[in-house]
């Protein structure tokens, strides 16, 4: 199709999209600990080493592979990238729905991992089709749409489970294949030929996608503080379903149920609040209040002693859910138009790099110190460590707007008062 959406209908489409993506996803994230259990014979803690790892391979191959989908994207549009990534998970999950074997869950996740998923393209097509000023909220309706998956996908997860750990990969096959089916037919393009630009390989690995991105120097410190943020962020994919059967013998069922209630939280956060309180706020007022209750939600989770406190803490995320589409509206500021699609594979680079490093060592974490033998038995390690990592994120952020603030105020007086002799220190 080759006339570029506007308005909301092109914003409708994406959301629409990510969400059943995210249904996908949300199905078997409650069923994962029992099919490892059931391929390789092993208890809860040994399970989640294996999860971390299965992460790490979908990560791996995103890391590479995502900045190739961005710039893709860059040169031939963004929809046939979204709906090319789509079909491969929809492949993914069919061969995990009938994996004989541990390797074959391996094999799954590469593929699925090589495709980057729809979140890639999906980001530079809302940068297209929305104004700056926008770009932020735009950004957060993706966030509820994973949200509002993950309030049906656990849900329906948790249920299908009942009748095997392997009922839910072929529902989540299916959602993946109706997706194509519906972008097929109702994704228009958003990327017009004239705006597009020559595929260069350089570009579109994540060496080189990294250092186009450090041509804007304003972009290192932000980038880092999200990456931080980031990894910290991957202790709760990575661990809860097993921190929370383990500490609080919770079944498949109210797992799904518990994600489901989080999925409630970021559709609220993201899709309602992000437009209310990041105009009212700024972008890095909200980034620095997600932040810090992203901390305080962390720590709460690793010394909660009951499972309803685990709700209670999930409240905290109507806040910390405002981290991601702030920062990375702060960054689409800082990008020229033609390389949204670069920036946001850049970003789901980083993503990826997060996701490498993060699961195995949350997933180690939690299997150390909630294994039997353990000196000391914390299983709540990975929830503390992921809370240091968060105010560290925070920290970083802060020296970022400082150092962008300074910069700014240089490049003005060097403008008003070119020829004075000013301090070196601005």
């Amino acid at each position: 199709m080759p006339r570029t959406p506007g308005g909301r209908s092109a914003v409708l489409f994406i959301f629409i999209t990510v969400l059943v993506d995210t249904i996908g996803l949300g199905i078997i994230l409650p069923v994962m600990p029992e099919l490892i259990m059931q391929l390789t014979g092993e208890g809860l803690s040994q399970a989640a080493v294996y999860g971390g790892w299965l992460w790490f391979i979908y990560a791996v191959m995103q890391f590479f592979c995502a900045p190739v989908l961005g710039n893709l994207s860059d040169r031939f549009g963004r929809r046939p990238v979204i709906l090319f990534a789509l079909l491969a998970l929809g492949l993914d999950y069919l061969i995990m729905a009938v994996a004989p074997n541990i390797v074959w869950l391996f094999v799954g996740r590469t593929i699925a991992g090589m495709a980057g998923a729809s979140y890639t393209p999906a980001y530079a097509y809302l940068a297209d089709v929305s104004p700056p000023e926008k770009r932020a909220q735009n950004f957060g309706l993706v966030g509820a749409a994973f949200g509002s998956g993950f309030i049906v996908g656990p849900a329906v997860g948790g249920l299908l489970g009942t009748l095997g750990p392997r009922a839910p990969f072929f529902a989540a096959a299916g959602f993946a294949l109706v997706n194509v089916t519906l972008g097929f037919f109702v994704l228009p393009e958003s990327l017009s030929t004239g705006s597009r630009r020559p595929f260069d390989l350089r570009r579109a690995n994540p060496l080189g996608t990294m250092l186009q991105l450090r041509k804007f120097p304003a972009v290192t410190g932000f980038a880092t503080s999200l990456f931080v943020w980031q990894v910290a962020h991957q202790v709760l994919p990575s661990t809860w379903s097993y921190y929370t059967m383990l500490k609080f013998r919770w079944s498949e069922a109210e797992v799904g149920a518990s994600l489901a209630f989080v999925g409630i939280i970021m559709a609220v956060g993201q899709g309602g609040l992000t437009r209310l309180i990041i105009p009212h706020l700024g972008e890095r007022r909200a980034a620095r209040a997600g932040l810090f209750f992203g901390a305080a939600a962390f720590a709460g989770y690793a010394f909660a002693t009951r499972g309803w406190m685990m709700y209670v803490l999930m409240l905290a995320w109507l806040a910390a859910g405002l981290v991601y589409p702030s920062i990375n509206a702060i960054l689409s500021r800082l990008i020229p138009a033609n390389a949204q699609g670069e920036l946001q594979g850049g970003v789901a680079s980083l993503s990826s790099i997060s996701a490498i490093t993060g699961p195995p060592l949350m997933t180690q974490l939690f299997g150390h110190f909630s294994a039997a033998g353990a000196s000391i038995h914390f299983p709540g390690a990975a929830f503390l460590f992921a809370a240091l990592l968060a105010a560290g994120s925070g920290v970083l952020f802060l020296r970022a707007g400082r150092s962008r603030a300074t910069s700014s105020t240089a490049q003005v007086l060097s403008t008003v008062a070119p020829e004075s002799n000013l301090p070196q220190e601005l």
